[in-house]
């Protein structure tokens, strides 16, 4: 049942995509002028999908990017790196849980689509490893340009040996031909700042005077460094240890204060002597904030819409901490980092106002279910409306799918107790589930609950309706109380909803977490 509506609140944005592209294209521009013969751009944070700035910037296109760099398609080459490091341990790509090899892979398919060809993949520290090896021999083998760099030689601290041949010398020249070379990567790590230097030492061999410059979005170099858009990113970047900080090196130089993340402004003294001594010049940069070409400051429109949205992004991070830390993957001190966060901002996890909902549901379901073993689960999802629709598990289907059911009803003017799901495909996949496959978990999840919605619309209108309003749970706020089965969560990702849940497991059983 949903509860009381509360004034219209979506539809508000924070961020104009039309004027943050004007200065953006203006800045990189500009930066290309003072390097004649090319840059390297490094891209730092997500090129596309980019849901961060999203839900922080509300407004903003997760693609907008993309946008910028399709205007500058005849003037650019793409250089995409991934770690070594990552294809083996087979890290994941949140947003849409693949991993990082993979998300190359939809990269190089993704700028396809945007009219943009990949010039190549660099593999960084590169070790021969043998996942690494298969990704290289993949890509070689549909038609894509591979390089291999390893670890250079002297980093961090021997300057002479970094800029070398036997440094970066030792790594293959990528061959470009544009002014503007954009190295990107999956993640944090990839090598991307390794791959400009090594490049520019090369260009520099041949005569050819390339420079550096890098374009992250966050932190935003010119808001406080109190803004709550700001300490969102430490909350995004909380297994890293970033921290945002007033950089000092641009307060000397200029007396002006702008913000930075603690790993630029530590590194930069390096960074300036190693492009001093690849370039033979003194650097024109001062400080960091120097480098960096983004204007995403030009593009806020609205302040007290970025900072709540920004405050809301700083709780769903937190719980995305307490998550990971019970699947094992980050440390209790990383979650300790996340709960500091929340004070600094006097966050509280009942801010998100579909925590209290979802957890209202889960006792509602243990009520109902008094007597019977099991563990009861709420969920519950905000509307564009404000209205708020909640879901319990049940012996026929989880909590999840019993949300998306009630939520499509509820938009389509649907009675409460209509089922959408005939009972002979209900009965017919759970028969598969526990006498065929043998499977001890027999409820539906929401990926199976979607393709029965789907099969059931071709006969059943008011089925067909429910499916037409599942567009209109996009970028809606989500909230369960357990940790979603891969199913429910492959369901809801699809669905592109902002989900949070409680480090709370659906099952006793260790084997049907996975």
């Amino acid at each position: 049942m949903p509860a009381p509506a509360k004034p219209e609140s979506s539809g508000v944005t924070g961020f104009d995509n039309e004027a943050y592209l004007k200065e953006q294209t203006a800045s990189i521009l500009e930066r290309v002028e003072r390097f004649h013969d090319k840059l390297y751009l490094e891209f730092g944070g997500k090129i596309m999908f980019d849901y961060h700035a999203a839900r922080v910037l509300p407004g903003f296109d997760p693609n907008v990017k993309m946008r910028l760099l399709q205007k500058l398609k005849d003037k650019i080459d793409i250089i995409l790196c991934i770690h070594a490091g990552a294809i083996e341990r087979k890290k994941i790509r949140a947003d849409f849980g693949i991993t990082y090899d993979t998300d190359a892979l939809k990269t190089i398919d993704d700028f396809k689509d945007w009219g943009i060809d990949v010039s190549a993949v660099v593999i960084t520290r590169y070790q021969n490893q043998p996942p690494a090896r298969s990704f290289k021999n993949k890509l070689e083998r549909n038609g894509i340009r591979v390089y291999t760099h390893r670890f250079t030689k002297g980093y961090p601290s021997n300057v002479d040996l970094i800029v070398s041949d036997e440094g970066y010398g030792s790594n293959e020249h990528i061959e470009t031909g544009k002014p503007i070379v954009v190295v990107t990567g999956p993640g944090p790590g990839s090598g991307k700042l390794a791959t400009c230097l090594s490049n520019m030492y090369h260009e520099y061999k041949v005569g050819v005077k390339a420079g550096y410059a890098k374009f992250e979005t966050f932190p935003i170099w010119n808001l406080p460094l109190s803004h709550k858009v700001n300490i969102a990113y430490e909350a995004a970047t909380v297994d890293l240890k970033d921290l945002v900080q007033i950089d000092h090196h641009h307060l000397e130089a200029y007396n002006i204060k702008t913000v930075n993340y603690n790993r630029d402004i530590e590194a930069f003294p390096l960074l300036k002597r190693i492009l001093e001594k690849i370039t033979g010049e003194a650097s024109i940069y001062k400080s960091p904030t120097d480098m960096g070409v983004n204007r995403a400051s030009a593009g806020i429109v609205n302040d007290a819409v970025i900072t709540d949205a920004s405050h809301q992004e700083i709780i769903r991070r937190f719980f995305r901490c307490a998550v990971e830390y019970a699947m094992g993957l980050v440390d209790r001190d990383t979650v300790e980092r996340a709960e500091l966060i929340m004070e600094k901002v006097n966050a509280k996890v009942e801010d998100r106002i579909v925590v209290k909902s979802a957890r209202d549901a889960a006792m509602e379901a243990r009520e109902e279910g008094k007597g019977n073993e099991g563990i009861f689960c709420g969920a519950a999802i905000e509307l564009r409306d404000g209205t708020i629709i909640i879901g319990k598990n049940s012996p026929l289907m989880h909590a999840a799918s019993s949300l998306i059911l009630n939520a499509t009803k509820h938009l389509a003017s649907l009675p409460d107790n209509m089922h959408l799901l005939p009972k002979s495909s209900i009965d017919s996949l759970t028969f598969l589930k526990k006498e065929v496959l043998e499977g001890k978990m027999i409820s539906l999840d929401l990926e199976e609950t979607l393709i029965v919605l789907g099969i059931s619309a071709i006969s059943n209108p008011a089925a067909q309706l429910a499916v037409e309003k599942l567009r209109e749970l996009r970028n809606c706020e989500v909230h369960l109380t357990h940790i979603p089965t891969p199913g429910d969560e492959a369901g809801l990702r699809k669905l592109h909803v902002n989900l949070t849940c409680d480090p709370e497991f659906s099952t006793k059983s260790l084997f049907l977490r996975e």
